[in-house]
């Protein structure tokens, strides 16, 4: 009881930071949202609001650290935010929108995206400083929201109704909650070298990719969403052995440096 004390004592002098935390309030305020707008049948503003999400899920994390303001609690909050956008607010969603007709199978689908979400962000937490920033392990749980609610966008610009696939929305669903919960690599694109010049080819890919969204922005993200989706089986495929040797490699150095500090200590 004592240490509960002291730690709530030293918990309220320092507070918490504001800005990163009401961004990841956003990110909250977004998903709940996106559920309200499901259940009401608006299938626009729902998928909308989790592509808000996103971004406002981006921006705390590069607030608090180019404020210098990370702390343990915006770790936890942001998790619980993301968890709430893009996990239980897609599943409800995609229910709603595709499969509903299906019954109880349905609704255990999407409780399974919810679950696997949640699985995906308790071990993130666990394993975050143990693993190579440059990459996750596992699909990130707001790539999986993004990737369901580009597509619910994608199906509404051709004029499709997600009833009639409701069998393919199933497996996409099976499939995203696995990828989750797996243990395949997905870029992080934190690489230290994407903030310095870049080839003039580059850019300008850049800007046309920019102008693509700009043009047909549903087509556009739910394709990037399917791409960055494939990529981490993809990647797997071409060259697994490497990476996974690459992977023992790193851990053995890590427990390595934790055993010396031990010993120094």
């Amino acid at each position: 009881m004592s240490i509960n004390k002291k730690y709530e004592k030293k918990f309220s002098r320092r507070g918490i930071y504001v800005l990163p935390n009401l961004f990841t309030t956003m990110n909250i305020f977004c998903g709940f949202y996106a559920v309200v707008a499901a259940i009401n049948g608006n299938f626009i503003a729902a998928p909308i609001a989790i592509l808000v999400a996103v971004v406002f899920d981006i921006l705390d994390g590069k607030i608090a650290r180019a404020t210098k303001t990370t702390s343990r609690f915006g770790v936890e909050y942001d998790s619980l935010a993301d968890l709430i956008s893009f996990g239980m607010a897609p599943g409800i969603m995609i229910y709603l929108w595709a499969l509903k007709p299906l019954g109880r199978i349905a609704w255990l689908a999407a409780f399974l995206f919810t679950v696997c979400g949640a699985l995906r962000l308790a071990r993130y937490n666990t394993q975050a400083g143990n693993i190579s920033s440059d990459y996750f392990m596992g699909l990130p749980i707001p790539a999986a929201g993004a990737m369901t609610a580009t597509t619910i966008l994608f199906f509404n610009k051709l004029g499709l109704a997600g009833g009639d696939y409701k069998f393919l929305i199933l497996l996409m669903l099976y499939i995203l909650s696995f990828l989750m919960v797996s243990t395949i690599r997905y870029n992080s694109f934190k690489h230290p070298e994407l903030n310095w010049k870049i080839r003039f080819n580059a850019m300008v890919g850049a800007i046309l990719v920019l102008l693509f969204i700009a043009a047909l922005p549903s087509g556009a993200l739910f394709f990037m969403g399917l791409i960055y989706v494939i990529s981490g089986p993809f990647a797997l495929l071409w060259g697994g052995n490497q990476d996974n040797s690459e992977e023992e490699e790193s851990t053995e150095e890590i427990q390595g440096e934790e055993k010396a500090g031990t010993v120094h200590s």
